[in-house]
């Protein structure tokens, strides 16, 4: 049978779900399985969209295919490379907050992180008045509109990220190899092909699950339970962003305040803050207000946002909704940096029982919403979305 390695794969699958050690409830053994089919979804795409020589840009996660705790604010996307040869990408410049290019060797395994060969966000580019622009990048050196492949490099990723879901339209992308425009690649005349594609997507299945249930042990896990980091630059290479991360655990009549400076836009064009599952994907994003931007959130007169994280609802603006998950991962972002980050500039986190909520947060009056307010934002969240999923 053809399908014999992907399904052989997929037994293995159900077993790494089933064994991953945080699960304890069927809640979590729930999700693992959602998780499940959305990373088969991804590795059967990914599998046949290996294409270096007719490259081509495939959404890399999405609301149905999450991995890596996945930003509810980007778009990602991502195409494979020769190391030889010369590619052109095109596109227009939307009006989202960032817009960034990463190249990558190799791919995320679980025991490393992949290096990051070059990184660069749209100010490195020439983008025309209409937002057209086209830059290359090849084996030569680097100049105006070309940026050198290094050894090894292997995917190119883009990511296209909001801060104003309402407001901000994205662009558009497009990548060939410069030698290869207006050819097409040779038919498919056998079925080894499609053999050879499935065995790729069961390797590349199990290496998902491995690799990104290891992934928070090496940055998130080793560090006390409801703290967050310092910002610091995100691991990976990624050009111009800084992280702060932690992970929660929380019982129902507990609530995390996270208390953080608003940054100034020409400082950072993008900050926000999310939350995460076990399983190292986001939260319901669509239907629950599981993250926010600075855009999107309250501002405090004294200029900082104060979050808070919590099962119940403690009726303020900021509330990030732990939706049913006593354990979980925060992670706030800052994007297009113009300067370093600093620990005065990250974030303070305080545990209180959710009763006292009241006399720890310092703007709380001003900080409510009417249960009407409330579906108001989950309804914006909702059409913000499905606006970006049809492009």
């Amino acid at each position: 049978m053809l399908t014999q390695p992907f399904a052989e794969a997929l037994a293995e699958a159900e077993k790494i779900i089933a064994g991953a050690p945080h699960v304890t409830s069927e809640l979590d053994l729930a999700e693992g399985h959602d998780y499940l089919a959305g990373s088969i979804q991804a590795s059967l795409r990914l599998a046949w969209a290996y294409q270096r020589d007719f490259p081509y840009f495939v959404q890399s996660t999405g609301p149905y295919t999450k991995m890596g705790l996945d930003n509810p604010d980007t778009l990602y996307f991502h195409a494979y490379l020769r190391d030889d040869a010369e590619y052109v990408v095109t596109g227009t410049r939307g009006t989202t907050a960032d817009l960034s290019f990463q190249v990558l060797k190799g791919d995320y395994t679980p025991a490393e992180v992949p290096d990051s060969l070059s990184a660069f966000d749209d100010r490195a580019i020439e983008i025309a008045g209409n937002g057209a622009f086209e830059f290359r990048l090849g084996p030569g050196p680097s100049g105006p509109g070309y940026f050198t492949l290094g050894p090894g490099s292997a995917m190119l990723i883009v990511r296209e990220v909001y801060s104003d879901w309402g407001a901000e339209r994205r662009g558009t992308i497009r990548i060939h190899r410069a030698d290869q425009a207006g050819c097409a690649p040779p038919p498919v005349t056998d079925t080894a092909t499609a053999a050879k594609r499935y065995g790729v997507a069961g390797k590349l299945l199990l290496s998902r699950l491995r690799t990104f249930l290891a992934f928070p042990e090496w940055f998130y896990l080793n560090e006390p339970v409801n703290t967050l980091t310092p910002p610091r630059a995100t691991p990976g290479g990624l050009a111009t962003q800084f992280s702060s991360v932690g992970h929660f655990d929380l019982a129902d009549d507990e609530a995390m305040i996270v208390t953080v400076p608003a940054a100034a836009k020409e400082t950072a064009p993008y900050q926000g803050i999310q939350l995460g599952s076990m399983w190292y994907v986001s939260l319901d994003y669509i239907n629950h207000q599981t993250s926010l931007t600075a855009d999107q959130a309250r501002i405090d007169p004294d200029g900082r946002m104060r979050f808070v994280i919590s099962e119940r609802d403690p009726g303020v603006a900021n509330w990030l909704e732990r939706t049913g998950h006593r354990r979980g991962y925060v992670q706030l972002r800052w994007q297009r940096l113009t300067r370093d980050l600093g620990p005065e500039d990250g974030p303070a986190v305080l545990v209180v029982p959710f009763d006292e909520l009241p006399g720890a947060l310092p703007f709380y009056d001003q900080a409510q919403v009417s249960a009407l307010q409330w579906q108001a934002r989950i309804a914006a969240r909702q059409a913000a979305i499905a606006e970006r999923m049809l492009g």
